[in-house]
């Protein structure tokens, strides 16, 4: 049968009260269906309904600011969330600090797997992914908030199988998915041509209709049957219930298209800025020291300046990129746009993606850091009361054969002067991101030893590693003060390498380091 074509507003009506929605979408609004998601706004707004839904959300949506999720984040809408990232819709993590909500996050490799779990029929996902970290039922079960401790409703438990501890998550049943794609046929035939990834779209289609729910897919235009391209087409029409054309459709919250996204066009890699000789630059660099030939991640934030240094320095063709949402090759995109890749190679479902992350396919992974405690652990999804969730982090952090965690040694306000080679702090940050115990552990440590997995912790004025004893001093930076500069500003007394050498001087440097060559 063929779907229904509907306005935004009218199809937003198919949402009930106690109804479980999923939304797709990531990276600054790909895949994101902006206009239903603010119709459903503007419904509960004027109307009152639907009340106490369950949303969920694989990855983060929104634009750190107004759009996404935050649009929804109105007293009494939603009753619970269960989210993979929360960052990028701010005025949800507060509902979610100011105890509105039932506020859940779980790994978004979970999330995304759990989406072929559902419609597969299967009870859920049994895996290691979490084990030892905030989503461990021993440690907080992955509840953001005391709203969420205080109810019955649990999303993962601790099982034995096999002899073996495991983590399993339980599947729920979604009565609604809003989904984007590019254009629609009269039959309900769903193509991304113009999409800058898949995710999990197909997965969460098949779990919203073999549980008996609506699939809505938003697209921007659409085409007589037949005259798709099949190998562009995501969603067969057999699994959609409701179309719904909006013409102004937007590919990311950036632009209404960038073809560089989608892989019709690629653009000069001229287009990639060199960085400042900043602090940011000095630890994408010493990271970028630990790139080989390979299958390398790297998230937000500082890291991401990695892709800068590697196009700089000449070595961009030599090492492929891959990030969680199902992306290899190209640059990725950084800030509110990260999850989309420019000049991508190949774009496959997110879902066989972490399948890869989670059975030790990356070589490297290099990700940020919030906080660091003595033991190792590393924090990114919590601080104090603030919610930002964990994203792919866990997947990543917890698999990677090697991971190097980049951040600046404090936060909020530091500044540093680089001459002759040397590296001085003009003004210490307020914020330390070295603690004695984390708010929240996003990596384990215990667990990371256990694995024996490589662990380097990388700032603009030292270099840590991670031992079976506890965190240990490897470098530091040239013109910088062991004593005053490191040991004195840490809250906890680390191992100090008999090796303690100096960071590479040509980190500290204007010219190009020479990694080529290297």
């Amino acid at each position: 049968m063929a779907p229904k074509f509907l306005s935004a507003v009218d199809a937003v009506k198919l949402v009930k009260d106690e109804d479980l929605v999923i939304l797709e979408g990531a990276g600054g609004g790909s895949l994101e269906a902006g206009d239903l998601i603010s119709a459903l706004a503007k419904r509960y707004e004027k109307t009152g309904e639907p009340k106490n839904l369950t949303l969920v959300h694989v990855s983060g949506l929104g634009n750190n600011h107004e759009l996404g999720l935050s649009q929804l984040a109105l007293p009494g809408l939603a009753k619970r969330v269960i989210g993979g990232h929360w960052g990028m819709s701010p005025k949800m993590c507060q509902m979610a600090a100011d105890e509105e909500l039932e506020a859940f996050n779980l790994p978004q490799g979970v999330l995304s797997q759990l989406m072929r779990e559902i419609a597969g029929g299967r009870l859920g996902l049994i895996t290691h992914v979490g084990m030892g970290t905030f989503v461990d039922p021993r440690i907080e079960g992955g509840k953001l908030n005391q709203k969420a401790k205080d109810s019955d409703f649990e999303v993962v438990e601790l099982i034995d199988i096999k002899g073996q501890q495991r983590l399993f998550y339980p599947v729920f049943s979604p009565n609604i998915a809003f989904i984007k794609g590019s254009t629609a046929d009269t039959k309900g035939n769903i193509s991304f041509e113009k999409e800058p990834t898949f995710l999990e779209a197909l997965s969460m289609a098949q779990a919203t209709k073999n549980k008996g729910g609506k699939v809505v897919v938003q697209v921007q235009r659409l085409a007589e049957a037949g005259s798709l391209n099949p190998k562009l087409v995501k969603i067969p029409g057999n699994l959609v219930d409701v179309v719904v054309v909006e013409p102004e459709q937007w590919q990311t919250v950036d632009r209404q298209y960038n073809p560089g996204l989608s892989g019709e066009t690629r653009l000069p890699l001229s287009e990639i800025k060199p960085l400042s000789l900043n602090e940011r630059k000095i630890i994408a660099r010493r990271a970028a020291m630990e790139v080989e030939p390979g299958i390398i991640n790297i998230g937000m934030g500082i890291p991401d300046g990695i892709a800068n240094v590697a196009a700089e320095e000449g070595f961009l063709d030599r090492i492929t990129f891959c990030i969680e949402h199902g992306i290899y090759g190209g640059v990725p995109a950084g800030g509110v746009l990260f999850g989309v890749t420019y000049n991508p190679e190949v774009m496959i479902d997110a879902p066989y993606q972490f399948d890869f992350f989670d059975g030790g396919g990356l070589n490297l992974a290099c990700l940020g850091m919030a906080q660091v405690d003595m033991r190792g652990n590393v924090n990114v999804s919590k601080i104090g009361k603030k919610v930002i969730g964990t994203g792919g982090f866990v997947n990543i952090s917890q698999n990677a054969k090697k991971m190097v965690f980049c951040g600046t040694f404090t936060g909020g306000g530091l500044e540093n002067s680089i001459s002759n080679g040397e590296l001085q702090i003009t003004n210490e940050g307020k914020y330390p991101k070295f603690v004695y115990r984390v708010d929240q552990i996003t990596f384990s440590g215990e667990y990371a030893s256990a694995s024996d997995q490589q662990v380097l912790y990388v700032t603009e004025r030292a270099v840590f590693q991670l031992t079976t004893q506890g965190v240990e001093l490897i470098e530091i930076a040239p013109g910088i003060d062991l004593i005053k500069d490191v040991l004195e500003k840490l809250p906890f007394k680390p191992l100090i390498s008999e090796n303690l050498k100096l960071m590479d001087k040509r980190i500290f440097r204007e010219e190009p380091m020479g990694l080529k060559i290297d």
